[in-house]
């Protein structure tokens, strides 16, 4: 059995680990709330943005195929995966399930002949992949924890640049979508093609951004449809990556906070296991020391 000292030192160490994730836990939720906000103000936008891309699509009717990025290759040799993650650590398995879920698409994807060109933003997804030893054909970092417009539309560019020039023939994205605090759900999506893209139609998805059912305004355009799709098509590839890097830096603050609260209330618990455990070292010390008393006593007598 440890000896009063060690369990003291142990429950000194505890009580210094639980005040680190305390605080790790209120800057967790404080920057929280700051990307709830961002995600709230952003969600109409994208909504706004992925609405106009569809009806100047559909009025575009066939000349709409001929933009690059709504072309879809007629042979598909490569897939290019966008893996979201975060910067650092200490979040649960955020990251790990992102990276689980990339592996797997990655696993599928071959099973159907078809190689894999790999993508990621965060320290955690580039360390990673680059320890399995996959080639990533772009990594970003450093900018997980508060992206701007600006680092998502590098992140497009390379992206666009890829599957306009034949390198890419189809675009994926693989990301936390955040829900709660407790929560958040891997989503895996199409970018690219546009025609194809996953965000692009969803069923049901008009009624949820609020899109009225019935009966259509006629639209005029001016300039023509074709010319306003071809300004927004690279403005909605944009506006995805940036909502799925907010919506991760969201996620990513929600399981930490969760993560770190846990830990606290481990560390109170090992705190009383280990308390428990001094106070019988030292009644068993007491004891002892009573039983030579008497025993000396009695040998006195």
């Amino acid at each position: 059995m440890a000896s009063q000292r060690d369990v003291r030192n142990r429950i000194s160490s505890v009580k210094n680990i639980q005040k680190i994730t305390r605080a790790m836990e209120m800057v967790a939720g404080a920057r929280l709330r700051r990307a709830e906000q961002r995600i709230e103000a952003l969600r109409p936008y994208a909504g706004a943005i992925r609405r106009m891309t569809r009806q100047a699509a559909r009025d575009a009717g066939a000349e709409a195929s001929q933009l690059p990025l709504l072309t879809v290759h007629e042979q598909q040799t490569n897939v290019g995966l966008l893996l979201i993650t975060g910067d650092r650590g200490l979040a649960g398995a955020f990251n790990s399930q992102v990276i689980r879920a990339g592996v797997s698409a990655a696993s599928e994807l071959s099973e159907e002949g078809l190689r894999s060109a790999w993508y990621a933003t965060g320290r955690r997804g580039v360390s990673s992949l680059s320890f399995r030893g996959l080639e990533l054909n772009g990594s970003y970092t450093g900018f997980a924890d508060r992206p701007s417009y600006a680092d998502a539309r590098t992140v497009a560019d390379d992206l666009m640049t890829g599957y306009v020039d034949g390198h890419l023939d189809r675009v994926e994205i693989i990301y936390n979508t955040y829900i709660s605090p407790l929560t958040q759900h891997v989503t895996r999506e199409t970018l690219l093609p546009i025609s194809q893209a996953t965000i692009a139609g969803e069923e049901g998805e008009s009624e949820q951004e609020g899109e009225t059912q019935g009966p259509r305004a006629l639209v005029e355009y001016e300039p023509s449809p074709e010319e306003i799709l071809r300004r927004l098509v690279p403005d909605y590839v944009e506006i995805s990556i940036y909502r799925a890097l907010v919506e991760s830096a969201a996620g990513f603050y929600g399981a930490q906070m969760t993560a770190m609260r846990n830990a606290s209330e481990n560390a109170g618990e090992l705190i009383t296991t280990y308390t428990l455990q001094m106070n019988r070292a030292r009644q068993a010390e007491i004891t002892q020391e009573i039983m030579e008393v008497v025993a000396g006593a009695e040998g006195l007598s």
